[in-house]
């Protein structure tokens, strides 16, 4: 029987925590954070405090994935903890919105700046977005080496284009651009619920340092290295990002940045005029891009887990003779993200839908180290989480009060997360009653 083969090593497992962690959302979503909280110390705390909840949630899956070192990552997780249906879930819910509509989320952005170099109109922008896809899967069937070094590649020449960005505002801006001491204006609704809109941005943009955890069966070493990969990820993507918002509001006012619609290039461009709006959109491209190829490299370990276990397609569990890759689990992935391009709605629509589904299946994981402690004590654990139980904790409570939130705040997009979780119920039950017949 093929394998997946080992070769991915802990600079590559870091570079794609990463990389598929910065995005689009640093250059897209502060603008709607600022929307939401128009004053520089709350929009500080909203990015620490995503900042915070990725450290947590990294130094408690790096318990799981060391103990779990497996293709499926988080799959595995909540299969092991809570049973089969809530790792399908898991899977169902990754292919249907959120991994396929984060890829198609990016490679849109990623072509939509790509039109600043080649005009075209909506259509060019479409097929460029699909080609884009293409091009990712090609590369991704091609071993997860090549998808190893195009994740370093892109994540290293997307970290280089970002720290043009703090330096340009740490350097050429100025602390006297934004009145520091401001308070909180008088807005409409609640604190609360405009800190919960905030953080979907937020969230949005410190979402994808998991993706390290799905790839750990190509791991040289996965005990070892998913652990210091998920750590390195979140406190570097940390880091970067408050650095970067600090960065804007030296070159733009809160009230300014909420009107942008193009942030990044606004703020650089109050420095640099004409030049700053194209180096931005060369960034853009390039991260937006890299981010694309990194998510069609990584879930489809969690489609090919599935099928493994009986309740996707079996075709998905199949490895490439030559490559060893799940070739049909990448390509599936790739067909439904051109799919979601051509029929689906807004950025700001798909992002509140994914981030929604994707932090109820995180809250839940980390939560799985509280049971998987009482149930299997004596499991080999490489890493142990720090500051356990608080910083699980922290995650879990986090996690509960951003989806309550979003329920009251955006109910159209919560509800359709919830509608498309509840249409999975039948699906498992039909593939496990597929797979006990002979």
């Amino acid at each position: 029987m093929t394998e997946l083969r080992r070769a991915l090593t802990t600079f590559d497992l870091a570079m794609i925590a990463i990389g598929s962690t910065i995005g689009s959302g640093i250059f897209l979503t502060p603008s709607s954070v600022a929307t939401a909280l128009p004053s520089p110390l709350w929009i500080l705390l909203a990015w620490f405090l995503g900042g915070m909840m990725a450290l947590a949630g990294a130094l408690t899956f790096a318990e799981l994935g060391g103990m779990m070192p497996r293709a499926g990552g988080v799959y595995i997780f909540l299969q092991e903890t809570y049973g089969g249906l809530a790792g399908f879930l898991y899977g169902w819910a990754y292919f249907l919105v959120v991994n396929t509509g984060g890829i198609a989320a990016l490679s849109v952005a990623f072509s939509t700046y790509l039109a600043y170099f080649i005009p075209m109109g909506a259509i060019g922008i479409r097929l460029v977005a699909i080609a884009g896809i293409v091009i990712v899967t090609l590369i991704n069937v091609r071993g997860v080496k090549a998808g190893g070094i195009f994740s370093d590649l892109f994540t290293t020449l997307k970290l280089i284009a970002i720290g043009g960005i703090i330096l340009v505002g740490l350097g050429w801006g100025s602390r006297l651009v934004t009145d520091w001491s401001a308070p909180l204006p008088d807005f409409p609704g609640s604190l609360a619920g405009g800190f919960a809109v905030a953080m979907v941005g937020v969230l949005w943009s410190f979402g994808g340092w998991q993706h390290a955890t799905f790839t750990a069966a190509e791991a040289k070493n996965p005990s070892r290295d998913v652990p210091r990969a998920l750590l390195i990820g979140a406190a570097t993507v940390t880091c970067v990002y408050i650095l970067v918002m600090v960065a804007y509001l030296f070159l733009l006012t809160p009230e300014a940045m909420a009107a942008s619609s193009r942030l990044a290039t606004d703020a650089v461009g109050t420095v640099l005029g004409p030049l700053g709006g194209t180096l931005i959109a060369g960034a853009i491209v390039v991260s937006t891009f890299g981010t694309t190829g990194i998510y069609t490299l990584t879930a489809p370990r969690i489609y090919y887990a599935m099928a493994q276990d009986g309740v996707f397609f079996q075709k998905v569990a199949e490895i490439h003779p030559r490559y060893r890759t799940p070739v049909y689990a990448i390509a599936f992935q790739s067909g439904w993200a051109i799919l979601l391009i051509l029929f689906w709605g807004t950025f700001e629509n798909l992002i509140s839908y994914v981030v929604f589904t994707d932090w109820i299946f995180f809250g839940l994981a980390a939560s799985s180290v509280f049971v998987l402690r009482k149930r299997k004590p004596e499991a080999l654990r490489p890493y142990r989480t720090i500051g356990y139980p608080f910083t699980p904790l922290f995650f879990v409570c986090l996690s509960i009060w951003f989806v309550v939130n979003t329920l009251i705040e955006k109910p159209a997009q919560a509800w359709a997360g919830l509608v498309f979780l509840c249409l999975g119920l039948p699906v498992y039950f039909f593939w496990k009653r597929k797979g006990s017949n002979p």
